[in-house]
């Protein structure tokens, strides 16, 4: 599934956002913690230098009991191989709250009246976790809602500058070459979004002026043949019809007959697919489909019996539908052209109306045709057939002009295309 370019940036914006947030998180709350156990050690120590400078002097052993009686986090105990200061962190049962507290915890040697006791000083941690908590919880809210608050406002922005960017892609996606419309961009802002318009504009005015020069080059082509053809076509008709032509001769006129007759299919092809894309029948009106299907049967039983092909026709009811008459027989003609001249001796073809389409079913080779260039013009499943190439996309076109839809299948040894109403 593709993904919007919008999508994409967002996407990489947050994803980034989050490893920052996961990342700075611990580091934040690790990083405050030290600092608050270094205040503590800070403060603990700073205690001890008070006790030194003004409690020790004036001290004596018999104060020492009232001393500790009276300082809850502070204790002078007899002193036991104590060397040098050392700062811990320990935990203690408090009465109080009736639970294990964390504590930081100092002891050093001290001397009152010239003998050494251990001074014992402690802080209390869980005032401080809780801190920390309470700064850990308002820094994840803070950069929460400025990571919120950026994702939206990024999306919001982008929006609005890649606004006139959608803007263009919708008038390049409804931009037909054969439609007089030409799109209209507007002038923005960002000067990428000009360029790229002002690219567009060039584009299509070029292939536009291509489109309309090859156009009316076919058109102009198809009705100046008109007129020669129809004089050689004369001219080998009178021929044909003289007694002293040859056997020789009378098959290179056959030959000559076979070819013009093509050349004069294509003509009249290449004119009805100049007047579709010029709108000449644009008139339209309710039709039966089913009248229209039985007339062009009459006609082309004929060819079919000639193959010796099987038609069935299932339809229910009446079909009726919204089309120029010309181009709906067109149509008609061309399924039943298309069915026969692809079918093999024998074969089968099975038309069939339901749900809204119409379907022509035919026998023929034993393979799926390619889909991808079926309704191209000038394609031919064999490049040797006498068909100019030409029906399937007179097919294809009518359906475009109709709003409707062409599909082709291949299923259970049959080829059909189906017409969607």
């Amino acid at each position: 599934m593709n993904k919007k370019l919008l999508h994409k940036t967002l996407k990489a914006y947050l994803l980034y956002s989050l490893l920052i947030l996961l990342i700075a998180a611990p580091v934040f709350y690790y990083a405050t913690q030290k600092l608050y156990l270094q205040e503590a050690d800070d403060t603990l120590l700073l205690h001890k230098k008070e006790f030194i400078e003004y409690a020790a002097p004036t001290m004596n052993e018999t104060d020492i009991a009232d001393w500790n009686k009276f300082n809850r986090n502070r204790k002078i105990n007899p002193i036991n191989n104590l060397s040098t200061d050392t700062i811990y962190t320990t935990t203690y049962y408090d009465k109080l709250d009736a639970e294990l507290e964390p504590y930081r915890e100092l002891k050093a040697a001290v001397i009152i009246h010239g003998k050494r006791y251990a001074y014992t000083g402690r802080i209390n941690l869980v005032e401080t976790q809780d801190l920390i908590k309470s700064i850990g919880i308002l820094f994840l809210a803070t950069i929460s809602i400025l990571l919120i608050g950026l994702f939206f406002i990024t999306k919001k922005m982008s929006l609005s500058l890649w606004k006139p960017f959608y803007k263009t892609l919708k008038q390049i996606e409804s931009f037909e070459i054969d439609k007089t419309r030409k799109p209209e961009f507007t002038k923005t802002e960002i000067e990428e979004f000009n360029r790229l318009n002002t690219s567009i504009e060039k584009l299509i005015e070029k292939n536009t002026a291509i489109y309309k020069a090859q156009k009316e080059f076919i058109e102009n082509a198809a009705h100046e043949l008109q007129t020669p053809l129809a004089v050689f076509q004369a001219k080998i008709d009178t021929l044909i019809q003289r007694t002293d032509v040859t056997q020789e001769q009378s098959e290179i006129l056959d030959s000559l007959n076979d070819n013009v007759s093509r050349l004069n299919r294509l003509n009249k092809n290449l004119l009805l697919l100049s007047k579709m894309e010029n709108a000449v029948y644009n008139d339209k009106q309710t039709i039966s489909l089913t009248n229209c299907i039985q007339k062009n049967l009459d006609f082309f039983t004929e060819q079919a019996r000639a193959k010796q092909l099987t038609i069935t026709i299932n339809s229910a009811e009446d079909f009726e539908v919204r089309s120029n008459p010309v181009l709906a027989d067109v149509l008609i003609s061309n399924l039943f052209l298309n069915s026969i001249r692809h079918n093999i001796e024998e074969g089968n073809i099975n038309i069939s109306t339901h749900n809204n389409s119409l379907t022509f079913s035919n026998s023929g080779q034993t393979q799926a045709l390619n889909s991808e260039h079926l309704f191209n013009r000038f394609t031919k499943v064999n490049p040797s057939e006498d068909g100019t190439g030409l029906g399937l996309s007179i097919i294809k076109k009518i359906a475009d002009i109709n709003g409707w839809h062409v599909s082709y299948n291949y299923s259970s040894n049959l080829h059909s295309f189906t017409i969607s109403f």
